[in-house]
């Protein structure tokens, strides 16, 4: 077969065969004895190659400078505006029907003003939107009463704090009794895990806020413990109690701790004297469920606890503009 048929498509004007592989032209690349593409034209491929890839980095300069710019953006508005916009630009309203179950069967919602029911309904879709509800055990489905209900307690705590969410808790898991911990090889009603699940006994849940007057509410007791948690981590929600009042808390938590341990329960349940943190958490279900005999016990205790959740059940809402 002749050299000049295996080129067929090279034009005789800007391409030719070459018979000696040691000639080159000056104008032509030449490889093992073929010309195969003009010097000029190769220039060309690569000015435009480098130019694609300057552009390409200087669009990543840019895009890095316009993030980094919102970050900056974002955290003075977080910082300064935070509880406002939380508040006040909730634009997402709770579905109807989850408004009817707050209205059947959440006392706390039923004693707000109207205003701030608007709010509290509004807080707890955004809850709803955020997290993944998921069943185990002997529940196969998640209700819009379970939704409803387990939002509505994390909202109840959070009231006063209109931007926390438990952001790090993403996982919300509902056995319907007692169920078995692999990790602590017993049998729970609720916990809270730090890689960001809350599990919880749904009949124990409901339980919790039937008999709404003993001071024991699984919902509240095991968002306490998620409400400490989330105050700690690193994260839009960081540090927002006062450590100030955390830390006069604390002391007075010491004294009645010492106190049940060597007199038996108080006011308090024995359990509350396990550690700082339960005691907390038996603090929380006693402010919210019994207020009044609360305030009589210890009034100090009470109202740093007001301090630290920023809001107080002794003081009812009105709810004649309803």
């Amino acid at each position: 077969m002749e050299r000049s048929k295996l080129l067929p498509y090279f034009s005789s004007k800007s391409c030719y065969f070459s018979e000696s592989i040691n000639v080159i032209q000056p104008h032509n690349l030449i490889f093992e004895g073929y010309q195969i593409i003009q010097i000029p034209l190769l220039l060309d491929i690569t000015s435009r190659l480098v130019g694609f890839w300057l552009i390409a980095l200087v669009l990543m300069l840019l895009i890095g400078v316009i993030i980094n710019f919102y970050k900056i953006i974002k955290g003075v508005i977080n910082y300064f505006f935070k509880d406002h916009i939380n508040q006040y630009l909730l634009i997402t309203r709770l579905k109807p029907h989850f408004k009817k179950i707050l209205i059947q069967k959440f006392g706390y919602y039923q004693q707000l003003s109207a205003e701030n029911k608007l709010v509290f309904e509004k807080r707890v879709q955004k809850f709803i939107n955020m997290k993944e509800f998921i069943p185990r055990g002997g529940i196969k489905t998640i209700t819009p009463e379970m939704k409803v209900l387990i939002a509505a307690s994390a909202i109840q705590l959070t009231f006063g704090y209109p931007g926390v969410y438990f952001r790090h808790f993403w996982k919300i898991i509902l056995y319907e009794n007692d169920y078995y911990s692999r990790i602590t090889q017993k049998y729970h009603q609720g916990e809270v895990n730090t890689r960001g699940f809350i599990i919880l006994s749904w009949t124990n849940f409901v339980k919790g806020y039937d008999e709404h007057t003993k001071g024991r509410n699984l919902g509240l007791h095991e968002l306490a413990h998620a409400l400490k948690i989330e105050n700690a981590i690193r994260n839009d929600e960081y540090n927002f109690i006062d450590e100030l009042v955390l830390k006069s808390f604390y002391k007075l938590a010491g004294e009645e701790i010492t106190k049940i341990r060597s007199e038996g329960a108080t006011f308090f349940r024995f359990y509350a004297s396990t550690n700082i943190h339960e005691f907390f958490a038996v603090v929380v279900e006693n402010f919210f469920e019994r207020p009044d005999e609360f305030y009589k016990y210890n009034q100090e205790l009470f109202m740093l606890t007001t301090n630290l959740l920023k809001q107080n059940p002794r003081i009812r809402p009105s709810t004649t503009d309803d």
